[in-house]
C-alpha cells in the first residue's frame, strides 16, 4: 500500500494531467466503476442463495408429495 509521499505525488500528477476541474469527474467516475464492480461480485452469491432457496423448496415438495403418495 502506497504511503503518504506516494500518495501526494499521484495527487499532484492528477491535478497536472487533468486540471482542478475535472478532478471531481474522474473521482465520480472512479467511484461508480468500483461500485459497478463490487455489485457484479455479489449477484453471483445472490444467484447461489436464490437457487440454493429454490432446491431446498423443490425436495420439501418432492418429500411431501411422495409422504402423501405412499400414505
Amino acid at each position: 500500500m502506497p504511503g503518504p509521499t506516494e500518495l501526494v505525488i499521484l495527487l499532484v500528477l492528477a491535478v497536472f494531467l487533468f486540471g482542478p476541474k475535472r478532478l471531481p469527474e474522474i473521482g465520480s467516475a472512479v467511484g461508480k466503476g468500483i461500485r459497478g464492480f463490487k455489485d457484479a461480485q455479489r449477484e453471483p452469491e445472490e444467484d447461489q442463495d436464490e437457487k440454493r432457496k429454490q432446491d431446498e423448496a423443490d425436495r420439501d415438495k418432492a418429500a411431501r408429495e411422495k409422504t402423501v403418495s405412499g400414505s
